[in-house]
């Protein structure tokens, strides 16, 4: 029990050594705390939690002192029994000279000098140096002091203690929230070579595939464990909840939408290959209904009003910072990306790669206009709407006031009731909509801070770690949201799930420099292998194993040069694609907005001649009844007609376009 809340009820669960576990739940569900029970922090109110007396634990700090100790240093005092050690040699061979040279004092020190072998204590500092390169740290920040970092930076030196303490049990609790994506690559590997049990709380689908081969899953008030990775638990989920009548009625809905369009088509021997497409989307769609089916909940981005092309462009733009010298008042300019030559046309979807402090964060503020540019010029097109999501549009809210004050702020002419409604369409329900918003968890505020934006129906999305703080199915909720968004998306994010189902082409931000990236994340994760990151992965907690990473001094560009041939090839291919791209995507629309006229007019139809099998119908009293449906059922019939052969020859105009 939390207070009054029981999180856990009459649980069993049995893990066993050297599994590596993901511990899913939703927020609230007792993650966190089932974490406090294995430290002994809290304790069960009935019951036994019990793994080996002599199993070493190791979990990363939730506060980090202003130290002014080095952070290498503070790293490697991960290993207390390291530390112990070299703090009684220490003491001992500080002894007066008499003392030393005793026979107990000196063998004393002969074992101190054996247990620091078996602690890998002449490799360490090697090995606290691999920790801090593949968590992002250069080699001049190791020895910067603790108190000089960020709260961000800090936690990274909490996960490197973490990771340097030799354990048996490993507990991470969302270890990727303050990494980049780098960072989350590299650890992702190391964790998968990690010799011990590992329990890890986490929210990205992709870095718990890659790692774990249990999932335990808190749902009401039990522990459920399933064998496989998250993938795995999800299919094992779904087809539990296909069983349920409730999952199983939203299906049949969703289904039958697209059921009705191959019914149609196929009854036709002209229009059987144009059915073919719908019959591929059923059977995609069958095989997801059930995972959106247990999803909390789903919104949807608003059709934008406008799109100019280009939305954007940025010629010989130098992007950075400007700031007044307090003493000489002088202007100064730090440049962080510079030379930017770049355009954002209809329909882009890209992702932005690099490591922390490239410039991402910059070039998106730039390009939304919350920074100016130091040199050159950045022109929008007319009518350019932005929806700009970065973690300083969640701490802008202000707390003392609720979701419904914050959205009148931004409609104040829209009747209460209709902004109650779209409020509740993002899961802020009854009094929630007229509640203070301070007590709200980070994801509720995230979730908020997004519900302002859909309703300004953007044009152009920049988002910049939109998925921090949010839960799995509230994550799962903005990657379908994205998906579907019909406007222009840049995204920055470590989530692997989100860029792959929501972006089409990315750009890395390297050396102050915007370059393109021919290559999809698996790509990415490769060239990363082959260069910034080495073999870093190889040297484990007292591992004994030599530093064999040479880590290039330069920082990460694009992958190795192609000879010229092969690079304009390829620049021409990605030209292609985007040219395609935009041609596709009006075409889309119309065929996506006559599905639903479509759809409108069978329902209408379908009506009238529920209507017309009634004998009553035909009665001389109901005569002019009977000739006004007749009159609507030839519309329909003949408006329906029309409207499938245009759906069918903008499917034709796809089918062009992709030979």
């Amino acid at each position: 029990m939390r207070g009054v809340k029981p999180l856990l009820e009459n649980v069993d669960l049995t893990l066993n050594p050297g599994d590596k576990i993901g511990l899913i739940g939703a927020n609230g569900a007792g993650k966190s705390s089932l974490f406090g029970m294995l430290r002994n922090e809290l304790h069960p109110d009935q019951g036994e939690i019990d793994f080996p007396a002599k199993w070493r634990m190791a979990y990363v700090a939730q506060e980090t002192p202003p130290l002014e100790r080095a952070a290498l240093d503070y790293a490697i005092d991960g290993d207390v029994n390291l530390r112990k050690l070299q703090a009684e040699l220490a003491r001992l061979e500080a002894l007066p000279e008499t003392a030393q040279n005793s026979m107990d004092n000196g063998i004393a020190i002969g074992e101190i000098y054996s247990a620091l072998a078996d602690a890998d204590a002449y490799t360490v500092q090697s090995r606290g140096e691999q920790l801090l390169l593949g968590l992002g740290f250069s080699i001049d920040q190791m020895q910067q002091s603790v108190a000089s970092f960020s709260g961000g930076w800090r936690m990274r030196l909490n996960l490197a203690q973490a990771l340097m303490c030799p354990s048996d049990l490993l507990l991470l609790d969302e270890p990727t929230n303050h990494l980049d994506l780098d960072a989350i690559i590299w650890l992702e590997d190391w964790l998968k070579r990690y010799a011990g049990t590992l329990i890890i709380i986490s929210h990205d689908r992709d870095f718990l595939d890659e790692i774990v081969n249990v999932v335990v899953h808190i749902d009401e008030r039990k522990l459920k464990r399933y064998s496989g990775n998250y993938s795995s638990f999800e299919r094992q989920r779904a087809a539990q909840m296909i069983l349920a009548a409730g999952a199983a009625e939203k299906q049949a809905r969703k289904k039958a939408h697209l059921e009705s369009f191959i019914d149609r088509f196929k009854a036709k021997a002209s229009k059987a290959k144009q059915a073919q497409s719908r019959m591929k989307a059923l059977a995609k769609m069958e095989e997801l209904a059930p995972l959106r089916a247990a999803a909390e909940f789903s919104f949807e981005f608003r059709e934008p009003l406008s799109a100019p092309n280009p939305l954007l462009v940025m010629e010989d733009v130098n992007c950075g910072y400007r700031s007044e010298d307090p003493e000489t008042y002088e202007i100064r300019e730090k440049t962080i990306v510079n030379g930017v030559n770049f355009s954002l046309q209809i329909g882009q979807r890209i992702g932005l790669l690099g490591v922390n402090g490239a410039g991402k964060s910059t070039l998106i503020k730039t390009i939304a206009g919350e920074l100016m540019p130091l040199e050159g010029i950045a022109t929008t097109g007319k009518g350019l709407t932005i929806g700009y999501f970065a973690q300083h549009q969640v701490e802008m809210l202000r707390h003392e006031e609720s979701p419904l004050w914050h959205l009148q702020k931004i409609a104040p002419t829209v009747r209460e009731q209709e902004l109650r409604n779209f409020l509740g369409g993002f899961n802020f329900p009854g009094a929630m909509v007229t509640s203070p918003i301070a007590p709200f968890s980070g994801g509720e505020k995230a979730r908020l801070a997004l519900s302002l934006i859909v309703w300004q129906r953007p044009n152009l999305l920049l988002l910049d770690e939109p998925t921090n703080h949010l839960d799995l199915e509230t994550r799962e909720a903005l990657t379908e949201a994205l998906a579907q968004f019909e406007g222009t998306l840049v995204v920055v994010s470590h989530d692997r799930h989100l860029l792959r189902a929501t972006t089409d082409q990315f750009i890395i931000v390297a050396d102050g420099r915007l370059q393109p990236f021919d290559g999809d994340l698996d790509d990415y994760k490769d060239w990363l292998f082959k260069t910034k990151l080495g073999k870093g992965t190889d040297v484990l907690p007292a591992a004994g194993k030599e530093n064999k990473t040479a880590y290039p001094t330069a920082s990460p560009v694009a992958p190795a040069a192609a000879p010229a041939v092969e690079k304009r090839d390829k620049r021409q291919e990605a030209e292609l694609r985007q040219k395609l791209s935009a041609q596709r995507k009006p075409i889309e629309n119309k065929i996506r907005k006559l599905e639903e006229q479509i759809a409108k007019r069978n329902a209408q139809k379908a009506e009238v001649d529920a209507q017309l099998l009634d004998p009553a119908i035909y009665d001389a009293a109901n005569k002019a009844r009977l000739k006004t449906l007749l009159a609507d059922q030839a519309f329909y019939t003949k408006d329906l007609e029309q409207l499938e052969g245009e759906w069918l020859g903008l499917q034709e105009q796809l089918e062009a376009l992709a030979a």
